[in-house]
């Protein structure tokens, strides 16, 4: 539904993004996903790359303390991705006949590793806070071959930064019923992740295929960076029990980003690449809508208890690469929610499409494409059975 869906209720899956949605639990349960997607890179000159690359998207463990009342939400996740490939080449200036391919890749990303609590103070008011351990690791590689008389020549360098640091997420959730007529609801909810301090620390190697050496050029260099809080705001209403509509936005102002980290590195640059001017503030707006034919009927059939999901978002990228031009993503987002033999699982599938970027001002647009599965397998455990 856009990808939002900060305010909406459901015992279908695990609410991660704000922690006072864990309240409401009565499965114990576990979820897993992952993510497969293509990326179609254009110049402003017509040239084009692809860059294919698939990520597990979450881990996630949660189950009631007491039924409806207070829960208990756990899960492991993606919170950056550092994957890029670029390439050039040509002639060796100065050198008659010599030539030179080079090659940069990019690789690892920050994880986000959370445990909470979810508590309903009453029918309308909820709340939650969790715990976030973010770390990683983010790492650049240049490879340059040189065509020279004797033979080709490869130097390797690579810049390794390990980052780790806690923060912390509060959320609240509103539940109103019969706003407009008798059978709706109307959800509001938010949360909002504190900044922090990752600290960690650099390595420079550099290595040449010829007597495949290999040499530490400088390191460890230790450091930190700050990461901006991030505030998220959503709004669902049910005019009653099959349709689910949703508006959500999100703001991080990641102009207040900071480094220690200077150079060296292998590009001559510290965190970010192209210094702390190119960073902007993100937002992201977006709406979707759920359709469930059966509504709450579990008893009709297959197709009807399917859940049909359509949405669309427009994001403002952090990244400012001229520090002049802002970046913007277009996407549409599709789904169905597949129920199964077992009452508290199901099996979700997403598709998501768009454009991000553009090729003004000698830059790069992308065109994505991707699916995700996500398989949600829910049960009455560790609950006491009643008998009539």
């Amino acid at each position: 539904m856009g990808g939002g869906a900060y305010a909406v209720r459901s015992l279908n899956y695990n609410p991660t993004v704000n922690p006072a949605l864990w309240s409401d639990q009565v499965y114990t349960r576990l979820s897993l996903g992952g993510s497969y997607e293509t990326v179609r890179a254009t110049t402003d000159q017509g040239n084009t790359s692809q860059l294919v690359a698939g990520t597990i998207e979450a881990l996630q463990f949660s189950f009631p303390l007491y039924k409806r009342k207070l829960g208990v939400g756990l899960s492991f996740q993606p919170f950056t991705q550092h994957n890029y490939r670029s390439r050039q080449g040509g002639p060796l200036p100065g050198a008659n006949g010599s030539s030179f391919d080079q090659s940069f890749r990019g690789g690892g990303g920050l994880y986000s590793a959370r445990g909470g609590l979810g508590y309903r103070i009453n029918e309308i008011l909820r709340i939650g806070a969790s715990v976030d351990v973010l770390f990683g690791i983010l790492e650049r590689k240049r490879n340059t071959t040189f065509e020279e008389d004797d033979g080709p020549q490869e130097i390797r360098v690579s810049d390794k930064t390990r980052l780790a640091g806690v923060s912390g997420t509060l959320g609240a959730h509103l539940a109103l019923a019969g706003v407009l007529t008798s059978d709706d609801a109307l959800s509001i909810g938010g949360a909002v992740s504190l900044p922090t301090t990752l600290n960690g620390e650099r390595v420079l190697i550099r290595s040449e295929q010829r007597g495949v050496s290999s040499d530490t050029l400088s390191g460890p260099i230790d450091g930190d960076v700050s990461i901006p809080w991030r505030g998220r705001l959503g709004v669902a209403y049910q005019p009653d029990g099959r349709w689910t509509i949703t508006v959500d936005g999100l703001y991080e102002p990641w102009s207040a980003f900071s480094s220690s980290f200077s150079s060296p590195s292998a590009f001559g640059q510290g965190i970010p690449t192209g210094g702390e001017e190119t960073l902007t503030d993100r937002w992201r707006v977006s709406t979707g809508t759920e359709l469930v034919p059966a509504g709450d009927d579990q008893f009709t059939g297959y197709f009807q208890r399917v859940a049909y999901r359509l949405g669309a978002y427009t994001e403002r990228l952090y990244v400012q690469p001229d520090g002049t031009t802002n970046l913007q993503t277009y996407a549409v987002t599709g789904g169905l929610s597949l129920p199964t033999a077992l009452s508290g699982t199901r099996i979700d599938l997403n598709v998501r499409a768009g454009t991000r970027g553009t090729t003004a001002d000698a830059l790069v647009r992308d065109r994505f494409y991707g699916v995700s599965l996500h398989v949600n397998f829910g049960e009455e455990w560790f609950q006491e059975r009643k008998l009539r």
